[in-house]
């Protein structure tokens, strides 16, 4: 590889690095598609070179998470273990189809969790939506019991797709259980931390893993996802929650444009 592929993947993990951790998905939601349309990566081959640089991001972002506020490890703990299993159930899978079909379904999981921040966001603008919060029943309590069963489910779609369980989980979390969303993105990124390391065994077993590309794209990414997770704990959430919903819409355009 040359010098000047190396800086440009350095360059684009250092941007991917900022807005995963200021927006807490790991990076991989934009990496995937970059690496397909740019590199012509076929998908099942852009997910596993993305997660060669999501796993030292997202772990990255969760040290930095914890440092502003304690993650509960019982609840993190509960929902990694959940996730391990199947996420490598998911993994298996995406490697055995049509690389086109793959793509689409991604696209699709994406748009709709789009659709739901965009929601969720509205909801949260409406002032007749802030007067009725505080008669609202209280919310449940986040379990560790729930957090496995929420993890079962997150690892099969971040298997499946090569990212996306932290995407389901964050929109979950706080829609369901009420949290924060810097919160719940803090506990979504540390349940995917184990399950990702199944995912790229898998996929770079499989042969679907870049690491000359991966690599730069992770040390880039390493260091500016600091940066971006100050930048969370700063931004209103639901500016938080619009960006994040954007930043989906777009990677669906992306995807879109290939097929």
């Amino acid at each position: 590889m040359s010098l000047y592929v190396i800086a440009v993947c350095l360059a684009a993990g250092g941007l991917i690095g900022f807005m995963g951790g200021a927006l807490g998905i790991g990076g991989g939601l934009i990496a995937i598609p970059a690496l397909v349309l740019l590199m012509g990566m076929s998908q099942q081959l852009a997910q596993g070179t993305a997660l060669i640089m999501v796993l030292p991001a997202i772990t990255m972002a969760v040290r930095k998470y914890n440092q502003q506020t304690r993650i509960d490890r019982r609840v993190a703990l509960a929902g990694a273990a959940g996730a391990v299993v199947f996420t490598w159930v998911g993994a298996r899978l995406a490697l055995g189809i049509d690389s086109s079909i793959l793509r689409q379904s991604f696209a699709v999981f994406l748009f709709f969790i789009a659709l739901f921040y965009v929601w969720q966001t509205w909801r949260a603008s409406r002032p007749a939506a802030r007067h009725q919060h505080k008669d609202k029943r209280p919310a449940p309590v986040f379990t560790p019991r729930l957090a496995t069963l929420l993890g079962i489910l997150c690892g099969t779609l971040g298997g499946f797709f090569g990212v996306g369980g932290a995407v389901l989980a964050v929109p979950i979390i706080t829609s369901v259980f009420r949290l924060p969303q810097t919160t719940a993105q803090a506990l979504a990124l540390s349940m995917v931390i184990p399950g990702s390391t199944i995912a790229l065994i898998t996929y770079a077993w499989a042969g679907q893993a870049n690491w000359t590309v991966g690599l730069p794209l992770a040390i880039g990414s390493l260091l500016f996802v600091p940066v971006g997770v100050r930048l969370a704990y700063r931004l209103p959430e639901r500016k938080l929650r619009a960006c994040f919903a954007l930043m989906l819409f777009a990677t669906v355009a992306l995807l879109a444009f290939e097929a």
